[in-house]
């Protein structure tokens, strides 16, 4: 059966401490507690560096088999050696890390620095033939040519296409469609690509990253193109991935949920979340 999965950019926050998840919780626990209110997350910390095999191995740990991760490749890869052949024992490296997830790594995330341009899709049909066959991969453009001039649009869809890898949709245009409110979303809107929403999926599992405002009912009434949009997908037979952001991500986690209780109830065969853990020790009243 079709399964939509959600998540958020992380699985240990401050602000989500003692409010949607226990503490004090020590480290090797963190994400075992994420795990109980979302069943996907996305692996932004492998872009700044390998982790070592204890860290992977705690991951798997931690989560059941169904859990996703979207782990994003290293930005020695990605940005630094461009997706070059140099970048070829780096990658190595990585996936054996990575490789004890087994099934739990749902897709390679090959986030591209926004001057990684048309002139560059001959690097990435390279490079993507490259990896071993059978890893899901997925791939977030943020040149505006890809969006902006339908030739190179299709180009990059042929590109992955000819390997089953995914175009992921990061869209902020709810970010953008009123001045910021907050430090948060000042920052945001400096840092955050400014792009065309996109909704067309290549594969059967579809990778979606919203990012909403710092108050959630604008952020929930934002993400119901996504909701339909989603609902379509899971009734075509796909399995989406969906990730809630929020400018300072701190009602991030439970707005995931509400995401996925919002689709669970157009399409009631989806499975539902598992029962976050309690945030305190039981009482007796």
């Amino acid at each position: 059966m079709e399964q939509l999965h959600v998540g958020c950019a992380m699985w240990a926050h401050t602000a989500w401490q003692g409010s949607f998840l226990p503490h004090p919780l020590p480290p090797r626990e963190r994400l075992r507690a994420y795990a109980s209110w979302c069943n996907a997350v996305e692996g932004n910390t492998t872009f700044y560096a390998t982790p070592s095999a204890d860290t992977v191995s705690s991951w798997a740990e931690q989560t059941g088999p169904d859990f996703r991760f979207l782990l994003k490749l290293p930005k020695q890869i990605s940005h630094v050696l461009r997706l070059g052949d140099a970048a070829d024992g780096p990658l190595r490296a990585f996936l054996d890390t990575v490789e004890p997830l087994g099934p739990r790594v749902h897709a390679l995330w090959v986030q591209l620095p926004s001057s990684f341009g048309p002139s560059d899709l001959g690097t990435l049909a390279a490079f993507l033939h490259r990896l071993p066959r059978g890893l899901r991969c997925t791939v977030e453009v943020r040149h505006p040519a890809f969006f902006e001039d339908p030739r190179w649009e299709q180009r990059l869809e042929r590109v992955l296409d000819d390997v089953g890898a995914e175009w992921t949709s990061f869209d902020t245009t709810d970010l953008f469609a009123a001045p910021p409110t907050s430090a948060a979303e000042r920052e945001a809107w400096e840092k955050k690509p400014r792009l065309p929403r996109r909704t067309r999926a290549l594969t059967g599992r579809p990778v979606v990253r919203y990012i909403g405002r710092d108050s959630a009912r604008p952020t929930a009434e934002g993400w119901q193109h996504w909701t339909g949009t989603v609902v379509d997908w899971l009734r075509e037979g796909r399995s989406p991935t969906v990730f809630i952001h929020t400018p300072d991500n701190n009602e991030s986690l439970a707005l995931a949920r509400r995401f996925h209780d919002g689709v669970r109830a157009l399409v009631p065969d989806l499975d539902p979340l598992p029962e976050p853990v309690p945030t305190g020790p039981p009482t007796l009243f």
